[in-house]
C-alpha cells in the first residue's frame, strides 16, 4: 500500500543541480512554503547519490545535465536501490524533452522546465507548480523503514466498479483522454496496446509546457501501433489516429460540412488555468457529437475534466475514470467521481482494455449493410 505523509510532517528535499544559480532558485522557491525544508544541495550526480544515502530525503529535485553521472545515471540508481519520488528539472530544449520523456519512463514522478527569465510572473508561476509537485511527490512516497516523517496508510483499493448497463445510443466516433502529473507515463501504457485497426479517433489533452509535447507525440507515435502526432489546426480526427494537444493552445472538436470531425485550436478561453485544457475539449467533443463521444479522464492534479466529463456523462457518452492506486495524483478522476460521472472506473492496466470493450460493443449495435 503506499503511504501518506500526515499533515504536520516537514517534507525534506535534496536539490540536485550544477548551477550555483538554479540551487539557490529553488531553495527559495521551495522553501517559501513553511512545510518545505530543503535538506540538502548537491552540484554533481555523485554528490547526489552519496547525500540520498546520508539525509533521505522525502522528495528529490534532479537536474539533468550534471558532471560525474547525469541525471538519468542517477535516477537509474535510485530506482534501483531505493525508489524515490524525483522530480526532474528540465530544458525546454527539444534535447532537454527528450531526456526528460526518458526520466519519466525510467520512473520520474514529474517534471518542471528551467527557470528561462527572470521574470517575477515566470518565476511565481514556476514556483507555485514546484511546490505543489513536491507535496503530491511526497504523498506518493513508497513506505521506507528509516523515514523521518510520519506516515498513514492508505486504505486498499476497491475491485474495478461494475459496468453501468449498456450504451444502445453509444457509438465512439471519437476517445477523449485527459491527463496531467503521472499522465506521460500512463498513456505510454495505454496507447501502445491500441491495435492500428481501431475504429474511431482519438484527441488527448495532457498538460505539458511548451516544447514537450511534439517530442511526447513522437514517442507515443513510435511506442504504438496506432498513428499519433501533435494535433494542428484543422487536422481531421480519424480512425485509428490519435491527436495530441500542442502545448499553449486549447483544442476543440468541430464538424465540418461534409460530416466527418476535424480540430481547431485557440487561445481561447484566456483565462483558463490551463492550457490546453481538458474541459475545453471535452465540452466541445459533447457539445458536437453528442453520445458518440467516450471520456477518459487519468491520473493529474486538480479538476481540470470534471465539467467536460459530466457533460459527455449528460448527453449519453460513455465515462470511465483511472482508480486511485494506480493514479501518480487521484485529482482529476477524484473530482468526476465525486461529481458522479463515471460510468466506470478501472485501474490503469484495464483503460485501454475498457477502450477496446466499448468500441467493440458499439460496433455490434451499427447496422449491417
Amino acid at each position: 500500500m503506499t503511504p501518506v505523509l500526515s499533515g504536520d510532517s516537514p517534507i525534506r528535499i535534496l536539490v540536485a543541480d550544477d548551477s550555483p544559480f538554479m540551487r539557490v532558485a529553488l531553495t527559495r522557491m521551495i522553501e517559501s512554503h513553511v512545510r518545505l525544508r530543503v535538506v540538502a544541495e548537491v552540484a554533481d550526480g555523485r554528490q547526489a547519490l552519496d547525500e540520498i544515502a546520508r539525509v533521505d530525503p522525502d522528495v528529490i529535485t534532479l537536474d539533468i545535465d550534471m558532471p560525474h553521472a547525469n541525471g538519468l545515471d542517477v535516477l537509474r540508481r535510485i530506482m534501483q536501490t531505493r525508489p524515490k519520488p524525483v522530480i526532474v528539472v528540465s530544458s525546454v530544449t527539444q534535447e532537454g524533452a527528450e531526456e526528460t520523456l526518458e526520466a519519466l519512463a525510467l520512473g520520474a514522478f514529474d517534471y518542471i522546465p528551467k527557470l528561462v527569465s527572470d521574470d517575477s510572473f515566470n518565476i511565481l508561476s514556476i514556483r507555485d507548480d514546484l511546490v505543489a509537485k513536491i507535496f503530491a511527490a511526497a504523498a506518493s512516497r513508497p513506505a521506507s523503514s528509516s523515514a523521518p516523517a510520519k506516515i498513514v496508510e492508505k486504505r486498499p483499493e476497491p475491485p474495478p466498479s461494475p459496468r453501468r448497463g449498456s450504451f444502445p445510443s453509444f457509438i465512439p466516433g471519437i476517445v477523449a483522454i485527459g491527463a496531467s502529473t503521472g499522465g506521460p507515463k500512463a498513456l505510454q501504457d495505454v496507447l501502445p496496446r491500441i491495435p492500428a485497426d481501431f475504429p474511431a479517433g482519438i484527441v488527448i489533452v495532457q498538460h505539458m509546457p511548451a516544447g514537450f509535447t511534439g517530442p511526447f507525440a513522437r514517442r507515443l507515435d513510435q511506442l504504438s501501433k496506432i498513428s499519433v502526432h501533435e494535433a494542428s489546426d484543422d487536422d481531421a480526427i480519424l480512425p485509428g489516429h490519435a491527436l495530441l494537444a500542442p502545448a499553449n493552445w486549447h483544442i476543440t472538436i468541430h464538424s465540418r460540412a461534409s460530416s466527418d470531425l476535424c480540430v481547431r485550436l485557440s487561445k481561447s478561453p484566456a483565462n483558463s488555468l490551463h492550457m490546453p485544457s481538458v474541459d475545453v475539449m471535452m465540452l466541445s467533443a459533447a457539445e458536437t457529437c453528442g453520445p458518440q463521444v467516450m471520456g477518459v479522464i487519468m491520473t493529474g492534479m486538480g479538476s481540470d475534466g470534471a465539467l467536460g466529463m459530466k457533460a459527455i456523462h449528460d448527453r449519453g457518452g460513455y465515462t470511465v475514470g483511472q482508480d486511485e492506486a494506480s493514479c501518480s495524483v487521484y485529482g482529476m478522476p477524484r473530482a468526476c467521481a465525486e461529481a458522479g460521472v463515471l460510468n466506470r472506473v478501472v485501474p490503469l492496466s484495464l483503460i485501454s482494455e475498457e477502450i477496446l470493450w466499448a468500441a467493440k460493443s458499439s460496433a455490434s449495435l451499427k447496422p449491417t449493410a
